[in-house]
């Protein structure tokens, strides 16, 4: 019984079913029917205009859609604990071509403009000194918290004052949507580029990166080809991203996975690390307790020396989610 990561969830077979309906000729790279669509498909979505490429992996689309705002001689700041910084294994500076992370402090791996400009006030102004470009934050955070639109709002207007990029890792965006009520619109902000993750939500192999400044994702194009993720037959990228969005299968599974997560929250109680508001759970556990739950059945990663991360996903089972519920209930 897997509580793992969403990453090994199962691929949606709606998505296997558009990955056969594109097994056909069409035209190479991204010049294909199906990747003509995804910009139109996007700025309905968010009720904007968008422009919307495709890659293979949310370390691409992140670092990608950063270095359409950061220069080799520039800076990101993030949470400590961001993915970008704890686990891209260093692709932000090679992507960015030596450009630095400087690292933001917040609860539960949210981060505040106070906190930002806790980072960037004491840089001095010149060559001496790396200068920030941008803000990078993670909506569903690393420890599953959801950012709400005031906060967004607030974190997009210090970023326009102090001539910011803003950047979300949306590789938990669904279940921040979901969380929100499903406005996509409303979970992303005034934000400048989004990752917008799939593969954790049912997806093969296949994430967007939104740009809601058009301009920004025409100098990615050529990024995107000199760091190898240009694939030939893009349409099969194309068409399980295009799956995810028709009917709002994105937004669907989004929510079974936050239901699965829930159901087991709601027994831990006073175990909880953090309020789980997406589909991540941090439990506060002895060495001995989770030895008693793997010899139960469950797969899950420690958390340090105190504690266990159980991520739920959209094909999670009742009854291994029930199961898991009344083992932690039982401890």
């Amino acid at each position: 019984m897997k509580f793992l990561s969403d990453n090994a969830a199962r691929v949606h077979p709606r998505v296997w079913d558009a990955m056969m309906a594109a097994d056909a000729p069409d035209s190479p790279y991204d010049s294909d029917a199906l990747s003509g669509l995804l910009d139109e498909r996007f700025s309905a979505l968010f009720g904007r205009d968008c422009a919307a490429l495709w890659v293979a992996t949310g370390t691409a689309a992140n670092c990608l859609a950063l270095s359409a705002m950061v220069e080799p001689h520039g800076a990101v700041i993030c949470h400590r604990e961001a993915h970008i910084e704890m686990d891209e294994g260093g692709a932000p500076g090679f992507y960015l071509h030596g450009a630095k992370l400087l690292l933001a402090d917040g609860v539960g791996a949210k981060i505040t403009s106070e906190a930002v400009a806790k980072v960037i006030d004491p840089i001095r102004d010149g060559v001496h000194q790396v200068q920030p470009h941008a803000i990078s934050i993670t909506q569903a955070s690393e420890y599953g918290r959801v950012y709400r639109p005031e906060e967004l709002a607030e974190l997009a207007l210090f970023a326009r004052d102090r001539n910011l990029g803003l950047h979300m890792d949306g590789a938990r965006f669904a279940n921040a949507a979901a969380f929100l009520g499903g406005d996509a619109a409303r979970t992303a902000g005034d934000v400048d580029a989004l990752s917008f993750g799939m593969v954790k939500n049912g997806a093969m192999g296949a994430e967007a990166i939104v740009f809601f400044d058009p301009a920004m994702a025409d100098k990615v194009r050529f990024r995107r080809k000199r760091a190898g993720h240009l694939q030939s037959k893009g349409r099969y990228l194309a068409a399980q991203i295009l799956a995810m969005l028709e009917g709002d299968l994105w937004l669907d599974n989004a929510r079974a996975a936050n239901a699965a997560a829930a159901e087991i929250a709601d027994t831990a109680k006073e175990r909880l690390l953090h309020p789980v508001e997406a589909n991540e759970i941090f439990l506060a556990t002895t060495a001995v307790e989770r030895l008693a739950l793997r010899e139960q059945g469950f797969a899950f990663y420690d958390w340090g020396d105190d504690a266990a991360r159980l991520v739920t996903a959209w094909d999670s089972r009742e009854d291994h989610v029930a199961a898991l519920a009344n083992a932690i209930a039982a401890l």
